[in-house]
């Protein structure tokens, strides 16, 4: 990859000085040097259309072969799967569409390249070219408009249908911290003019309501696997946004509102951790970091596959470590490690 990047460099320079020259070259006054292409130069600059068709077909699929591997793993949610199938249906229209553009625009550059005695044939106007070229794309586009609407609606649809596991994630910089509704399922009252850090009340939460009481708050966030999960998001400070990409998620968290997600987890972090893209993609990961651990540098650590939650906007100078751990594991184990978490109730109680 260095290899390719310096000779990029290198070649880019080259023609900078080339093209520096040829500057020089007009700028000065001397009639054996007027710029007049002729049949020889009008035919290079053809074959060079060609190669530069060539140059970034090649480009683009050394591209794919090199660095699709570096793209996130099968969707871990339900909605996931129409999400991506958008996406690569979008690519494929895309890059067909380009494929067959390029194609002609260099073809037609080389074949109607300037040619001496000859006379340019144009129209100023053609209904039937218009209509074509119109109405292809709006028929396309519209398409991808109305499925892109139809998913974008389904995957927005935050409701309490089949018993949603209801929770909270409140941004902060440069934190994120999870609250779970407690036996009851059901949110406590909450306002950042409550928050008492001396009372470990960090998230402002209403005492007197007594849904509080047994609202839990962690510091990594447990998701039980084949469980809808509806999602509460607030901001202390300022705009954050809550991206789960592993579960092609992500909504703003905006301060002063309470805005809404929900997803359904079908994939535990154990099963993802046997999926052969994230094995490849740990060992590639891991294979860096020991050469780095041989020269003592530091995040150097073996790495091991985890769901992350992390903030999509730029939220401030720590904003690249706002991240928190997702586990997603089965219905059994979440009930076990809830179980085991101190209520906000105890926890008051332990600081009075």
């Amino acid at each position: 990859m260095t290899a390719l990047l310096t000779l990029t460099v290198l070649v880019l320079v080259a023609i900078a000085i080339w093209q520096m020259t040829k500057i020089f070259e007009l700028s000065q006054l001397k009639a054996e040097n007027a710029e007049i292409a002729t049949d020889s130069d009008n035919k290079y600059n053809g074959y060079l259309l060609f190669g530069f068709l060539i140059f970034i077909y090649g480009i683009t699929i050394f591209s794919f072969a090199k660095y699709t591997k570096v793209l996130l793993p099968e969707a871990s949610s339900a909605h996931g799967h129409e999400y991506d199938q958008l996406m690569w249906v979008s690519f494929a229209i895309i890059f067909f569409v380009q494929f067959i553009t390029q194609a002609l625009l260099h073809y037609f550059g080389y074949k109607y390249r300037g040619e001496e005695g000859k006379k340019a044939l144009f129209f100023a106007d053609n209904d039937r070219l218009e209509f074509i070229w119109t109405i292809i794309p709006v028929i396309v586009l519209a398409g991808l408009i109305l499925w892109g609407l139809y998913t974008w609606t389904n995957i927005m649809e935050v409701n309490d249908e089949d018993d949603p596991l209801i929770v909270e994630l409140y941004a902060q910089q440069f934190n994120w911290t999870a609250r779970y509704g407690g036996e009851d399922n059901v949110l406590g009252d909450a306002s950042v003019r409550l928050i008492d850090i001396d009372r470990a009340n960090v998230l402002g939460l209403d005492e007197s309501d007594p849904n509080s009481a047994d609202d839990i708050l962690v510091k990594e966030l447990h998701l039980p696997v084949g469980r809808k999960v509806n999602f509460m998001m607030r901001s202390q400070d300022v705009l954050h946004s809550a991206y789960m990409p592993h579960f092609r998620a992500q909504m703003n968290c905006v301060p002063g509102m309470i805005t809404q997600f929900s997803f359904t987890p079908t994939v535990t972090t154990a099963d993802m951790r046997l999926n052969p893209d994230v094995v490849e993609k740990v060992k590639t990961v891991n294979g860096i970091r020991a050469k780095k651990a041989a020269k003592g540098e530091p995040n150097s650590d073996p790495w091991e596959f985890d769901y992350v939650l992390l903030c999509n906007k730029i939220c401030g100078k720590s904003h690249y470590n706002m991240q928190m751990k997702i586990i997603v594991e089965t219905e059994e184990e979440y009930n076990k490690w809830i179980a085991e978490q101190a209520t906000f109730k105890e926890t008051i109680a332990s600081v009075e």
